[in-house]
C-alpha cells in the first residue's frame, strides 16, 4: 500500500494476522505477501541500515534465532521481491547483506542521490585502486611499478576517500607500508568479496601477507638508511593522512 509522506512516497506494508488470510505464498494475490513479526523486523533493519550488516548482527536486531535463521528470511524476502518484481532486493556485499534497489534503476534514482559523485574517480585514482585491489597487499613502491609514475598523491586520494588503507608493513628492508581495499571499497562496487572482482581467478595476484599485516600499522616504521629520503617522506605523509 502506497502512502504519501512529506511530500514523497514511503511503502507501509502490513503484516496480515487474520486466520482466513494465512493461505500459502502460492495462492496470495501478486505484490500481495505474507509476512510474519521475524520477517517484518529482518525488512525493517535492511530497511534502516545504510550499511551492509553481517549475519549475526541482523540476527541481534531483529531478534532472531541465529545466522542460520536470517540467510533463510532473506532467500524468502528475495523470492517474494522476484516473484513481485518489486524494485528492490536483498543482495550479500562485503560479508553482509544490504537491500538495495535493482541496477535497471541506477540512471533514475542517480537523480537523487550522489553515488556517482562518490564513485566518479580521475582515470589515474581508478588505475591505482585497480593495481591496489588486484595486487594487494602491495608497496608504493610495486604500484609506481605497475604503473610507471609516482603515487604518492594518488594514494592519498584514495585513502582521504576511505577505499584505500594502510593494512601493515612488509618485512624487507626499511619495512614499507602495505595498501589494501576497505570494506567501502567493496560496498560502493557492489563485490561481495576479492574474489568477485572482474577475472579475479586470471588477475588477482595473491602472496603471503607479513606476519604483522594489521588494520593498522602498530608502530612508526623505521626507515633504512639506504632507502631514499623521497621515498620514506612520501608514506610518513601517507600514514598522517590514513
Amino acid at each position: 500500500m502506497q502512502s504519501t509522506v512529506a511530500g514523497g512516497f514511503g511503502w507501509n506494508f502490513r503484516i496480515r494476522r487474520e486466520a482466513e488470510s494465512l493461505e500459502p505464498l502460492a495462492t496470495l494475490v501478486p505484490g500481495h505477501f505474507l509476512r510474519d513479526d521475524k520477517m517484518a523486523r529482518l525488512e525493517a533493519a535492511l530497511f534502516v541500515s545504510q550499511d551492509a550488516l553481517p549475519a549475526r548482527r541482523l540476527a541481534h536486531v531483529a531478534t532472531l534465532a541465529d545466522a542460520t535463521e536470517v540467510r533463510t528470511l532473506i532467500k524468502r524476502l528475495n523470492e517474494f521481491y522476484d516473484a513481485s518484481q518489486t524494485a528492490f532486493r536483498v543482495e550479500r556485499v562485503a560479508a553482509g547483506y544490504q537491500l538495495l534497489t535493482r541496477p535497471e534503476f541506477a540512471l533514475w534514482l542517480g537523480k537523487l542521490h550522489h553515488r556517482q559523485a562518490e564513485l566518479k574517480l580521475s582515470p589515474s585514482a581508478m588505475e591505482t585502486l585497480a593495481i591496489v585491489a588486484y595486487r594487494q597487499p602491495v608497496t608504493r613502491a610495486n604500484i609506481e611499478a605497475v604503473r610507471g609514475v609516482q603515487s604518492t598523491e594518488m594514494l592519498k586520494q584514495l585513502m582521504d576517500r576511505n577505499l584505500v588503507r594502510i593494512a601493515g608493513n612488509e618485512e624487507t628492508l626499511g619495512r614499507p607500508f602495505l595498501y589494501g581495499t576497505t570494506r567501502l571499497f567493496l560496498e560502493l562496487f557492489g563485490l561481495q568479496s576479492l574474489e568477485s572482482l572482474p577475472m579475479a581467478d586470471r588477475l588477482r595476484v595473491t602472496k603471503p601477507a607479513a606476519a604483522d599485516v594489521s588494520e593498522e600499522p602498530e608502530a612508526e616504521p623505521e626507515i633504512a638508511g639506504s632507502i631514499g629520503t623521497d621515498a620514506s617522506e612520501a608514506d610518513d605523509e601517507l600514514k598522517q593522512s590514513a
